[in-house]
């Protein structure tokens, strides 16, 4: 059984909390200490981001953030070697990376999928490699035992769902809304009836991200969705105390598990 599978069987209906934070956002060393800071205040699953030159699925608040990164230059190694740094202390909390297909190409699939499940990865969210040409990678993935997840747009067809579906594993990812992450509006009754749309086809969990800003919002989604996610609302924290990151992430994070549990 995955990290991911059984994280979800542990909560045993209750809602996940899955946190977003770009790897090496404002530097690796505090990437690592975030990633426990994020495990030690409710989260659940860390989504780790792996810097990109064109994050074109990321709103400003990302986008400045993975714009920070690579000025440190941080690869795709160093997100890996930050993933087996926090697996010398914490052998539970799932990680998944969510990024774009570029630097796993440049790596190789293979040595990509064998290099991540060493580490300690348990699932690869590619933003920009859709269901119907992933099979290359998705093979290495599962051959290493990583979970692949997919997004889910309001506009995605039942034909590709079903797609989607066939090949998912771990959890799938529902975008709340028609934009990037950290947009404005959200639609939670829209939303409710997309997942029970949805749950016709999928017997994975759902998690729900990209318009999830604070307590209330989180609680709306997190009493229809089987999982929470949030990215900018975290970014955000980070970015607005520098030098004081793990201290201003810790009671956000706390309050978003606490709204989704109450």
């Amino acid at each position: 059984m995955s990290r991911i599978q059984s994280t979800f069987q542990t909560l045993n209906g209750q809602t996940a909390l899955v946190s977003y934070i770009t790897c090496g956002d404002p530097d690796v060393a505090t990437t690592l200490a975030l990633m426990h800071t994020l495990a030690g205040n409710g989260t659940d699953i860390i989504e780790l981001g792996v810097p990109f030159s064109d994050p074109m699925a990321d709103g400003p608040v990302i986008q400045a953030a993975v714009e920070r990164a690579l000025k440190h230059n941080v690869s795709l190694d160093d997100v890996l070697a930050v993933v087996a740094q926090f697996r010398e202390t914490n052998a539970t909390t799932p990680v998944v990376l969510m990024g774009y297909l570029n630097p796993v190409y440049h790596m190789g699939y293979d040595v990509f999928a064998e290099a991540a499940a060493k580490a300690g990865v348990d699932g690869v969210l590619t933003v920009d490699c859709p269901a119907e040409t992933i099979d290359e990678l998705h093979q290495q993935l599962q051959q290493q035992g990583l979970d692949c997840i997919f997004l889910i747009a309001p506009t995605t067809t039942d034909d590709r769902i079903r797609t989607i579906a066939a090949k998912a594993s771990g959890f799938v990812y529902y975008v709340s809304l028609k934009g990037v992450t950290g947009s404005a509006r959200l639609d939670t009754a829209e939303v409710s009836r997309k997942i029970q749309h949805l749950r016709q086809w999928i017997q994975l969990p759902i998690g729900v991200g990209f318009g999830i800003k604070d307590a209330e919002s989180a609680r709306q989604v997190g009493a229809v969705a089987d999982a929470v996610i949030v990215g900018s609302r975290i970014v955000q924290a980070i970015d607005s105390h520098p030098g004081q990151e793990t201290a201003a992430v810790a009671p956000v994070v706390a309050e978003l598990k606490h709204a989704i549990t109450d």
